[in-house]
């Protein structure tokens, strides 16, 4: 049972608990003697941490993946708390509570689930409307759609975030569509909900996020194509034209072919769609950077590698 979680360590205490390892790996200090770096997690967040001594012995105890009681104490290294391990013990899984060590979406899954087919309700043009239903009656889709993050590291990485970034792309686009003219706002909704349906394949998430070989593979766009053209295949007569112009939205909504698109937009819908999915990760990469921040004494971030930038907290 845990007795303390991530976001309440604080530099001096003694940490006596357990968390699931993240990542594992061997290291040489400066002085040449071997030490482990470790990524260690539950549901409120990540912290790292280091053994110094017997650490080719306390390697051989644990994997990446595993949930280990651990005896340690917090240390500030350049201004970022970590923890010094000194013990290491491995737990089992039938002594543990998964719900401990993955986070997952603050809102209700469900709730969420139902706010987002009150949009599919609304679509009047009825081969997009059959393909949706088609998509989400089905229970293996549904299930992993419900769970499945939105990405490893970067924005909704955690249960539910898929769903969460989902809804919120979907939000903007309904508004993205009553303000400029000359959108198939149909297109534009079914574009948004299915964009990132592939990622429901792309990463596993039973206790670490990582991706699965298909995702490393093949990828989540191409992986999403290929749900959408299956599904297609069952509807009869859907138009080709339409077909066409969603399976592009999928194909582009990176944007940039040095982003992992195929495809650049090249129709108003698919603009749209990609510019609204990056804002929306990109705004919740920021918030949850802040909010994991642990220094309170200082009005900023630490930096983030991935945005090259220190951010601002506010007052």
């Amino acid at each position: 049972m845990k007795n303390i979680y991530v976001k309440d360590i604080e530099t001096g205490n003694k940490i006596n608990d357990i968390f699931l390892v993240t990542e594992k790996n061997m290291a040489v200090s400066q002085k040449g003697s071997p030490y482990l770096n470790l990524r260690l997690r539950d549901k409120t967040g990540e912290i790292e941490g280091r053994v110094w001594e017997n650490a080719a012995q306390l390697n051989r105890i644990f994997q990446k993946g595993d949930v280990i009681d651990i005896r340690s104490r917090a240390v500030n290294y350049r201004n970022v708390t970590q923890l010094s391990i000194s013990q290491i013990a491995k737990m089992e899984d039938s002594d543990t509570n998964p719900a401990d060590y993955s986070p997952a979406s603050k809102s209700d899954i469900d709730e969420m689930f139902r706010e987002l087919m009150l949009f599919v309700e609304k679509i009047t043009t009825p081969p997009l409307k059959e393909l949706l239903t088609a998509i989400f009656s089905d229970d293996e889709i549904l299930y992993a759609f419900k769970r499945a993050p939105a990405a490893k590291g970067l924005h909704h990485f955690y249960i539910g975030g898929l769903l969460e970034h989902t809804l919120s792309v979907t939000r903007l686009l309904d508004l993205a569509a009553n303000h400029y003219k000359h959108i198939n706002k149909d297109l534009l909704i079914t574009g948004g909900i299915l964009h990132d349906i592939g990622k429901i394949h792309e990463l596993s998430y039973k206790k670490i996020i990582d991706y699965t070989d298909v995702g490393r593979l093949i990828g989540h766009i191409v992986i999403g194509l290929e749900l959408i053209d299956e599904k297609i295949a069952s509807i009869e007569d859907f138009p080709e034209q339409l077909a066409l112009e969603l399976k592009h939205i999928v194909l582009s909504h990176h944007g940039a072919l040095e982003y992992g698109s195929p495809k650049r937009p090249k129709t108003l819908e698919a603009l749209i769609v990609n510019m609204i999915d990056d804002l929306d990760a990109k705004v919740n990469a920021f918030q949850e950077f802040i909010d994991g921040a642990s220094d309170d004494e200082s009005d900023w971030t630490p930096f983030h590698r991935l945005f090259e930038r220190f951010i601002y907290k506010g007052k």
